[in-house]
C-alpha cells in the first residue's frame, strides 16, 4: 500500500463524469477514480470548508463514529476489477480493527471528514495511475496534462491496462 493524498476533483471532458485525482505522497503518480456527482460534491464541500444547514450522509457517518467512540484509522483503494474500483474503511472499535467494504468515493468522502490517511494498493497504482517523469510543482501543468489524458481515455481503458 502507498499513501495517497487528494490532488483534486475534476470532470472528464466526454461524459462530464466527476473524477477524484489521488497523488502518491512519495512520488509523481496520479490515480484517477471516476465517482458519482453526489460523492464529488461531498468531497469538494469538505475540502473547501463549506457548511451545510443539516448533516450530509458522510457528516452523519463521521458523527456516528465519534459518538460510538470509533475511529476511522485509514481508507484504502484495494483493487480494480471489471472497471470498478474497490475500497475498504478500517475502523478501530474497542481496541480492535474492523474493515468495512466501501466504494472509494464514500471512503474518501469519509476520510476527509475524519482526517484519516488514504492508501492505494500497489497493484491498483501500477495498473491505473499516470506518472509524471519530473517533480510536479505547478498544479496548472498537472491539470493540463490530466485534461489531455482525459480527452483520450475512458473507464474501459483501465480494465485492459490502458492498451
Amino acid at each position: 500500500m502507498q499513501q495517497m493524498q487528494i490532488y483534486g476533483v475534476s470532470f472528464d471532458m466526454v461524459g462530464k463524469q466527476p473524477i477524484v485525482l489521488l497523488k502518491t505522497v512519495d512520488g509523481n503518480r496520479f490515480l484517477p477514480i471516476w465517482i458519482g456527482h453526489p460523492e464529488a460534491a461531498a468531497i469538494l464541500m469538505k475540502l473547501q470548508g463549506a457548511q451545510t444547514p443539516r448533516p450530509m450522509t458522510h457528516d452523519l457517518l463521521n458523527e456516528m463514529l465519534e459518538q460510538l467512540e470509533a475511529k476511522c484509522e485509514r481508507v484504502s483503494v484495494t483493487e480494480l476489477r471489471d472497471n470498478t474500483f474497490y475500497a475498504s474503511i478500517t475502523l478501530s472499535v474497542n481496541g480492535s480493527e474492523v474493515e468495512i467494504d466501501s466504494r472509494p468515493s464514500d471512503a474518501i468522502a469519509l476520510a476527509v471528514r475524519c482526517q484519516a490517511p488514504i492508501f492505494a494498493a500497489e497493484e491498483v497504482i501500477e495498473e491505473s495511475s499516470i506518472e509524471f517523469e519530473h517533480e510536479v510543482e505547478d498544479q496548472e501543468e498537472v491539470v493540463e496534462k490530466f485534461k489531455d489524458f482525459l480527452d483520450e481515455v475512458s473507464p474501459e481503458d483501465f480494465a485492459s491496462g490502458g492498451d
